[in-house]
């Protein structure tokens, strides 16, 4: 049973390990704004598939479209998505500037880290609690066997948090940095 459900709890820590990379730290990193969704020809369509992204210096986020007639539209849903950051339209390029973070902005950028992480232990629990029912469900193996399945559950559920907690913790420590 538990080697059937790795797969589902590896996807909660692979997904942190996504979330966070969107989370502010004070240098420019294009996975900031690379999943944001922009209306665009009539459906919504993420950032990297209508524009290139790059980074020209620590403080700046460039995207350049590939079609001018959007511009439009990567502009209103930057200002939507509320970054923290204004972008400057010049032509056909967007820029994001990165302000300085605040002591204020990285307290709010820790909590959102922790909020992040809880959610991911969350979705650890909930696939160990389904898999916990299957075990418990299965006819044909004695207790010790049952007791020994939910005992490698348990060791290996705690091997995620720990996992989970680490990479939190690197995210805090890279947001705190100044």
């Amino acid at each position: 049973m538990l080697n059937e459900a790795k797969p589902q709890f590896q996807k909660a820590v692979d997904h942190l390990s996504t979330e966070l990379m969107s989370v502010r730290t004070g240098r420019a990193n294009p996975a900031m704004i690379e999943d944001l969704s922009i209306e665009a020809y009539g459906t919504m369509q993420g950032l990297k598939s209508l524009a290139s992204i790059s980074v020209p210096d620590a403080k700046t986020l460039q995207v350049e479209p590939w079609d001018a007639s959007v511009v439009k539209d990567i502009e209103k849903a930057l200002m939507e998505a509320d970054l923290g950051m204004t972008p400057t339209v010049d032509g056909k390029i967007i820029r994001l500037h990165i302000p300085m973070m605040t002591d204020e902005t990285r307290q709010r950028m820790v909590k959102k880290v922790r909020e992040k992480m809880e959610n991911a232990r969350i979705a650890v629990r909930q696939v160990r609690d389904d898999v916990k029912k299957k075990i418990e469900k299965i006819e044909g193996i004695g207790e010790d066997d049952k007791r020994g399945q939910l005992a490698d559950l348990d060791k290996y559920v705690k091997e995620l948090n720990v996992q989970i907690e680490d990479v939190g913790s690197a995210k805090e420590e890279e947001v705190a940095t100044v």
